[in-house]
């Protein structure tokens, strides 16, 4: 049985969590594999919206284990109040497994996320503050804190004020800051070990104990392909892989388990944050695409930049994450434009790019060119066969496929679980 990665393909928000519940109940380990609580899935199950930021989406699945793997940043005091907000709503959580060699987001890592971030002003990378890329340097720099360290409490201490006493200077020195207690941080992460041990385990062997007796075991990135720290639109990207290789390394398992890459594909473009889009509508067709399809940040709230379907984006993901299926999300937020634009190409200073350009500067230069599409003006939110779906609507899907490099095996009508369209299985 396959090793499935699902990946955003353009810059988060795509719908990963509804794609990967679509697989949930026909799925055995549901695994986060990267990122942080600077992530946001939303589900919609029975009419009831769940919004998640470190839980994989599988948890909703009482018969899918859900994982959090090594690649992941974990802050503890997020990680504990979403469990406790999804048993208030009857949801179980205590099946979950956390790798010990998951590292932890401690509370100095948001105060020098934030701090940095203000002190670059015009130059800001548009982070959410959480403390990830402050926890993923420190990762790097061989001076972060594991899940396992906190069941050894000589070592902890250690390691909190080794850190401290470097990040105190740059707080102080530079920042004009307080200092921070080390004393306070230790005693603070401490009072999560007994809480957190029932859970950790070693990620790496379970899982691939697991697919050596034939279990589906689906690997959740995070964010997205172009938000990746090597592929993406650097340095406007996450400090993490969320590609499917990234599964790999953020898990523990070897490239030749996986079987299957699914891209979330939106029906149009969307990003959070800094960093160039093409394709995006300062007009009243962004707004409306904002309004309709409610684009919001699920972890900070914030308005997300909105245009037309970019296919170069998209095929670039394609190329690099070798996606065997790909998943339409939100086409039913489409409805009713008379003419659709998809960029199909790009002018950088008068020559044109059929791909997405290598060089950061030429995409920052990047005009869209467009290719129109007819529209439709039927309610599609009820279909559940791609034969229902007006031709209008049929022919946009087709001509996204062509131009994107793989087959379309999924559509999204709607945010709830049923509003689906099932062109190819998955498993």
């Amino acid at each position: 049985m396959p090793g499935i990665v699902i990946v955003g393909s353009q810059w988060g928000d795509e719908g990963k969590g509804k794609a990967t519940d679509q697989l949930g109940d026909r799925v055995d380990f549901c695994v986060r594999y990267s990122g942080g609580n600077n992530a946001g899935h939303t589900i919609v199950v029975n009419g009831e919206r769940y919004a998640l930021h470190l839980l994989p989406s599988g948890i909703l699945n009482r018969n899918t284990v859900p994982v959090i793997g090594n690649g992941v940043v974990v802050d503890l005091d997020v990680l504990f109040q979403e469990i406790e907000g999804l048993a208030a709503r009857g949801v179980d959580a205590s099946h979950l497994l956390v790798s010990a060699n998951a590292h932890i987001i401690a509370s100095f890592h948001q105060t020098i996320d934030k701090v940095t971030e203000r002190f670059l002003g015009k130059a800001k990378i548009g982070t959410t503050g959480r403390g990830v890329g402050p926890a993923y340097a420190d990762k790097v720099n061989r001076i972060g804190i594991r899940i396992q360290d906190l069941f050894d409490e000589s070592i902890l201490r250690q390691k909190v004020e080794a850190s401290l006493e470097q990040k105190n200077h740059l707080l102080v020195k530079v920042y004009n800051r307080r200092a921070l207690d080390p004393v306070q941080v230790t005693e603070h992460l401490l009072s999560h070990a007994d809480r957190i041990k029932p859970h950790v385990t070693d990620v790496s062997r379970v899982l691939n104990d697991a697919l050596d007796r034939g279990k589906v075991v689906l690997f959740e990135g995070a964010q997205a392909h172009h938000l990746d720290v090597d592929h993406g639109t650097y340095p406007y990207v996450t400090s993490s892989n969320p590609i499917a290789a990234g599964a790999c390394v953020g898990t523990g398992v070897g490239p030749t388990r996986i079987d299957r890459t699914v891209g979330i594909v939106k029906a149009y473009t969307t990003r959070v944050g800094e960093g160039p889009m093409p394709t995006e509508l300062n007009d009243e067709n962004g707004e409306r695409l904002r309004q309709v399809g409610a684009e919001f940040g699920t972890t900070t709230g914030r308005k997300r930049r909105c245009g037309w379907f970019d296919a170069l984006v998209v095929e670039s993901a394609t190329a690099a994450n070798a996606f065997t299926d790909l998943f339409l999300t939100k086409l039913d937020i489409l409805t009713g434009w008379e003419k659709i634009p998809v960029c199909v190409g790009y002018d950088v200073n008068g020559t044109r790019h059929d791909r997405m350009p290598m060089s950061q500067s030429d995409f920052h230069h990047a005009v869209p060119i467009y290719e129109e599409l007819d529209g439709w003006t039927e309610d599609i939110s009820g279909c559940r066969d791609f034969a229902d779906l007006p031709k209008a609507t049929q022919a946009y899907v087709r001509r996204l496929e062509e131009l994107c490099g793989a087959r379309i095996s999924g559509i999204g009508v709607g945010p709830s679980r049923e509003q689906s369209i099932t062109l190819h299985d998955l498993l």
